[in-house]
């Protein structure tokens, strides 16, 4: 396959803290990746640098074979942010609204709403199964329904690559499962490359096929069954957190 993410030495520092180092590794077109590690060790700062958000300080990234800093197509990555950072659930817009906002960035001047975008729309609510829910309120749904909203919102645009920040941390055991088991039929029936960030251990083995360990540095990038084997993590995952990634690829 080929790669759809090359990054190579991406270094980045919040003013004299160091925040990334010399971090590379490539993600190939298709890939689900678990991108994994500790409480301020870079994740979502390397996921917003993917992104366009943060201007690295050193390296360079290609993405889809165009250097990023050229790179003018960012419509086909989709990104989830984590909850607290997403749209305000009392924000004052129905689901079907919600949704729509993710085809804003395509449009140019103007920004006029067409009657294909309305389809588009009622598309993809019905893929992820919440039709039923377009005329609500997103104050009116629970955490699964408003992550399947904002996943919504994401894939409207039909990106190639998904960016997913912590998204199962406030959902229930039934809504967890649903939600990854969309992501992984996205991955296996559309090829969407996926960059999840979680530290929900059980379900990385079970839907992602590489691992991403950042702690400032990279400890570990490679395929789910050479993680368990590796020296490298040991003093990162607990014996019982590796078993369970191995246990549930497996």
């Amino acid at each position: 396959m080929t790669n759809i993410i090359d990054v190579k030495n991406i270094s980045y520092s919040y003013g004299k803290t160091e925040a990334l180092k010399n971090i590379s590794c490539k993600i190939e077109a298709g890939d689900f990746v678990g991108l994994v590690g500790p409480n301020g060790g870079g994740k979502t700062t390397f996921a917003k640098i993917l992104l366009g958000l943060l201007p690295f300080d050193y390296g360079n990234i290609t993405i889809a074979d165009q250097e990023i800093t050229t790179f003018n197509n960012f419509q086909k990555i989709g990104y989830l942010p984590q909850k607290h950072t997403g749209i305000n659930p009392i924000f004052p817009a129905c689901v079907e609204e919600v949704v729509l906002l993710g085809l804003l960035s395509n449009k140019k001047y103007q920004k006029k709403i067409k009657g294909a975008d309305w389809q588009k729309v009622e598309d993809i609510l019905e893929n992820l199964g919440i039709k039923n829910l377009k005329g609500k309120m997103l104050s009116e749904l629970s955490g699964g329904q408003q992550q399947k909203v904002l996943l919504a919102r994401a894939l409207i645009s039909n990106p190639k690559i998904l960016i997913l920040d912590e998204p199962s941390t406030a959902l229930d055991p039934n809504s967890r499962e649903q939600f990854f088991t969309i992501l992984k039929d996205l991955n296996n029936q559309k090829k969407t490359t996926i960059i999840l960030i979680t530290h929900d251990t059980g379900y990385i083995g079970k839907y992602a096929n590489k691992l991403l360990y950042i702690d400032r540095k990279l400890v570990f990038f490679g395929k789910i069954k050479d993680f368990c084997p590796s020296g490298e993590v040991e003093s990162c995952f607990e014996k019982s957190d590796k078993h369970i990634i191995w246990h549930q690829h497996n």
